[in-house]
């Protein structure tokens, strides 16, 4: 396949009656300057419209820049929580006007380098921001905004504009050239972001900003035996699963190269933060394809049922019968297992989320590992946490008020090992803590040790008891 501008995907003109711009503006202008639904409806609508009109390179590029603006104070309600559909309709909107600008400036006799540059990262901006969102919501991004995110790329190598600099103050932070901006979005793909907690997409996103250009995608060569992913020019998918095949084009394979960021990783950052290095760090293997599975999995499609964070599964073991949720079982090994359930209850299943697993009458602790949402509903990754699960309760004094624990109790040696699951933020390190088991009257004291697992919603804390 020959990569082509024309083959971006852009809506199709049908108005072609003259714009009066200056009141277009205007009416831009009296918007309210602060993010709400009725505001993003609003801009969504008329730049819908914009988009499907005939306009010169002038008036589009002019009403591009002010719903830019727009979309930077919209963007601002979502740092913090996840997108709503309608703003990642306005990110989609906006890069289809300015593909459409692109292909206008494509075709005029000699653009100038800089304007062709920063037109290429506006469009590739707004196609990295759609990804990202999707990636934020657990949603696997559509096949066309891959090939576009490609072909941008592909366009700014044949125009000679990948490290073209573009000043662009977005957040989450961007990448300041063609080059990083494209590869900022590829690094984030490649790092399973199915596995990453709420709010780490954008956390990661940002530390790749300053460092995603370091990476090059090498042209392919048959009798290359190197190692890096295999990217695909052409393809709808952000790199190649495995080797290419027969169909594949020489000219649009590329072998991501990551020497000069591995480098990088390792050096000093001051102005990186802790949570940002630890997420980078996380997500390398991913990069250098080391992911591979450790154990055999059985593929499988029975009911099963779910009991979700300390409280549900407290009251399970002691046969209360808590509120539960009913998932399908599709493939399980010695360290896990993948389920499917309604997308509906996404809220309850948070990554890093404790669980137990009941099916065929065993019962079995896991942490959700990672989670997908796709049309046939939301799937779910567990590792198996080994072991026999009891309920306990803490308290600070004797009479003081209870807190429910759960007691992960492993055999070793002639003996036990115990770990002691809270929920986040119940209990810090080093408190004395009086302990009861199930079935037991008497209560122990014991001083929390600081947790040897921490998820983002539970901490294991290792105990020693008599």
């Amino acid at each position: 396949m020959t990569l082509d501008a024309m083959r971006l995907e852009v809506p199709e003109i049908h108005e072609h009656e003259p714009l009066d711009l200056h009141n277009l503006l205007e009416q831009l202008a009296d918007l309210p300057r602060q993010a709400s639904s009725e505001t993003l409806e609003t801009l969504l609508g008329r730049l819908f419209q914009l988009n499907r009109r005939e306009l010169t390179l002038l008036e589009r590029q002019r009403i591009l820049q002010s719903f830019t603006e727009h979309y930077r104070l919209q963007a601002q309600a979502f740092a913090e929580q996840p997108p709503c559909p309608l703003f990642i309709r306005l990110c989609l909107e906006l890069a289809a006007g300015f593909k459409r600008l692109l292909l206008q400036i494509l075709q005029g006799r000699q653009p100038s380098r800089p304007h062709l540059a920063w037109c290429l990262y506006m469009a590739e901006y707004f196609v990295a921001q759609s990804l990202l969102r999707h990636y934020q919501l657990y949603q696997e991004p559509p096949g066309s905004l891959w090939h576009d995110c490609h072909l941008l790329y592909w366009l700014g190598e044949r125009q000679h504009c990948l490290d073209e600099p573009v000043a662009a103050a977005f957040q989450p932070a961007a990448a300041g050239n063609l080059r990083g901006l494209y590869q900022q979005s590829l690094l984030l793909a490649l790092s399973n972001p199915f596995q990453l907690e709420n709010g780490q997409c954008l956390q990661l996103f940002a530390a790749l900003a300053p460092l995603a250009e370091l990476a090059r995608l090498q042209p392919w060569e048959a009798d290359d035996d190197s190692e890096g992913l295999l990217i695909d020019l052409g393809a709808e998918q952000p790199q190649l699963l495995g080797e290419p095949d027969a169909a594949a084009e020489p000219a649009t394979l590329r072998r991501l190269e990551l020497g000069a960021l591995l480098v990088a990783l390792d050096e000093p950052t001051p102005l990186q933060s802790a949570s940002q290095r630890q997420l980078l760090e996380q997500a390398r293997p991913h990069w250098q394809g080391q992911q591979a599975r450790r154990h055999p999995r059985s593929e499988q499609s029975s009911p099963c049922n779910l009991f979700c964070g300390i409280a549900a599964i407290h009251a399970q073991l002691l046969e209360q019968r808590p509120l539960h949720l009913t998932a399908q079982l599709l493939d399980a090994s010695a360290g896990g297992a993948r389920l499917l359930c309604h997308a509906d209850h996404a809220a309850q299943l948070p990554i890093g989320q404790l669980l137990l697993l009941q099916h065929n009458n065993s019962q079995t602790l896991a942490l959700l590992r990672w989670r997908h949402q796709s049309g046939s509903g939301l799937h779910l990754g567990l590792r198996y946490l080994k072991g026999l699960p009891r309920p306990v309760w803490l308290r600070r004094a004797p009479s003081a008020k209870t807190h429910p624990g759960i007691l992960q109790s492993t055999p070793a040696n002639g003996g036990w090992h115990h770990g002691l699951w809270l929920a986040q933020g119940d209990f810090a390190s080093e408190e004395n803590l009086w302990l009861q088991l199930q079935g037991n009257h008497h209560q122990a004291i014991v001083q929390l040790p600081p947790a040897n697992l921490d998820s983002g919603q539970v901490a294991r804390h290792p105990l020693k008891l008599a």
